[in-house]
């Protein structure tokens, strides 16, 4: 048998392990991109001379082009082949950073980050639904999905750790240049090693309505919840970006749900338990981007950490992550449902979160930061994990690519909706404390630090609050039983909710 294609009796690559470093390593030089340049941007935009009103841009390029153009990116990977589609954004995305790293200007900074948010659209869904396809025996596939779900989730607090020390020690165009050798290695690995399964393509012909009203109304609505963050939520221009997403959107439902080969059937996202999976994850995530923001002000800027020991502070949820997704959750989802790993999972997050609703100026790290955030951390890779690989089960191959995205899209929304309306609700709140105990104070500075302080805590309820809603989510749409050990064919959406996804399979 060729290790072109699949073993017909077990459906398993002999390269898949190997294949999986490349994979994950692709996966983690993603992530890191969505933080490390965080850390890094006060030093550019002084280097650059980028104004104060042109700085979100820097993050909201990358977040526009990779949130917009996912989907289109999925069904990229599903036309023209994951391993194809994976090696280019690779190859693409050091290119890109390259170009970053170079940078003479604000002109030259803003097109590399979009340029990296293109090739990141490819590369994402790619990874995930190459994965999905390689990986069909449970237990493997239990193991491969907590090693990357562990990435998926701790990737951005190492990006805060890279940012803090390329930045500290070297210069901020490392945190661009140290994508290219990531970059390499992977497309490398992937492809010498990446043997993509035999009939997994979908070669029908590119939906063009349906990409152009995803990629406008994908991006309206990351622009929206960017532009209120910076601007307020009544500003004409977010409400028109709010409309303006809603209807492109609504297009795009209608599109798809009556052209013959849509970008995105809608079987991928109306089954029951897919669509849990989304919406939970998505929401799950709002409070994870709220969460990194208020800590790492808080952390820098209350209590005077430098941008290394910042970065070295978010160490315990890391560890959190790694162990929640490699040793609860791919040790238990072969036997248990996986609404059972998500609903306790994102409870037991949300735990951690409470915690750090006490928080003070003058909070000790070690017992109250670090309890807190190895609760996040064990409780979101718990649930990640088999978030992850539920949200690709029982797919058609031929549609593995736009599933994937849909996780992808899911968490990028979150992403943008979580910075925006977390960042809002904190914003308020410390104006609020500051009119409340300005006649009384006879410390300005301590007054700044304790209305900043309160801001944070009463946007973190609000986090409490929605890890809530996503427990409540996981537990109420996800039915599927525990993902058994043994490979069946299925033909992916058609089936009801119970019946579908007994075990983990990608059918040829």
């Amino acid at each position: 048998m060729s290790e072109t294609a699949l073993k017909p009796d077990t459906g398993l690559d002999p390269k898949r392990w190997k294949a999986l470093v490349f994979i994950a390593l692709a996966q983690l030089m993603v992530v890191l991109d969505a933080t490390i340049v965080n850390i890094a941007l006060p030093t550019a935009q002084q280097d650059l001379g980028i104004s104060d009103g042109n700085r979100q841009w820097v993050i909201t390029a990358y977040a526009l082009a990779f949130g917009g153009l996912l989907l289109f990116g999925g069904r990229i990977a599903d036309l023209w082949g994951r391993k194809r589609t994976f090696v280019t954004g690779l190859i693409g995305f050091a290119v890109a950073s390259a170009l970053g790293g170079a940078a003479n200007g604000e002109a030259m900074m803003l097109i590399a980050r979009a340029a990296q948010g293109v090739f990141g659209a490819l590369l994402a869904p790619a990874a995930l639904s190459l994965l999905a396809v390689m990986f069909t025996d449970a237990k493997e596939r239990a193991k491969a999905f907590g090693i990357y779900g562990a990435i998926a989730g701790g990737g951005g607090a190492v990006g805060l750790i890279l940012g803090g020390v390329l930045t500290e020690y070297l210069n901020w165009r490392w945190t661009f240049f140290v994508n290219i050798p990531f970059a390499i290695v992977a497309a490398l690995g992937a492809y010498f090693v990446i043997r993509e399964p035999a009939g997994g393509r979908n070669r029908s012909p590119l939906d063009i309505p349906g990409v152009l009203l995803s990629t406008l109304g994908l991006v309206a609505l990351v622009y929206g919840f960017t532009r209120a963050e910076s601007d307020g939520w009544s500003d004409s221009v977010t409400i028109g970006m709010f409309v303006a997403s809603v209807v492109l959107l609504a297009a795009f439902v209608a599109v798809e749900a009556k052209v013959k080969h849509p970008l995105l059937p809608l079987r991928v996202i109306t089954d029951r338990n897919r669509g849990g999976v989304y919406l939970s994850l998505g929401l799950a995530v709002i409070a994870m981007f709220g969460l990194f923001l208020f800590l790492t002000y808080y952390l820098q800027i209350v209590k005077g950490y430098s941008p290394v020991m910042t970065g070295f502070a978010f160490l315990p949820m890391i560890v959190g992550m790694i162990t929640g997704s490699t040793q609860i959750g791919a040790r238990l989802m072969t036997r248990v449902a996986p609404r059972l790993l998500m609903g306790p999972g994102f409870l037991v997050a949300g735990l951690g979160m409470l915690l750090l609703t006490q928080m003070e100026i003058d909070s000790s790290y070690p017992l109250l930061i670090l309890p807190a955030q190895l609760l996040l951390g064990l409780g979101m890779g718990t649930a990640f994990m088999p978030a992850m690989s539920l949200a690709t089960i029982g797919v058609e191959p031929r549609d593995a690519g736009v599933a994937s995205a849909m996780v992808n899209t899911s968490q990028q929304v979150g992403g943008a909706i979580g910075t925006a309306l977390l960042n809002t609700i904190a914003a308020s709140a410390t104006t609020a404390y500051i009119a409340d105990h300005a006649a009384g104070a006879s410390n300005q500075q301590l007054l700044q630090s304790q209305a900043m302080v309160e801001g944070y805590t009463s946007a973190i309820w609000w986090a409490v609050g929605i890890l809530a809603l996503s427990a409540a989510i996981a537990f109420t749409f996800i039915t599927t039983k525990a993902q058994g050990s043994t490979p069946v064919a299925s033909g992916g959406g058609e089936k009801g909710a119970e019946e579908e996804i007994q075990v983990p399979v990608m059918a040829h």
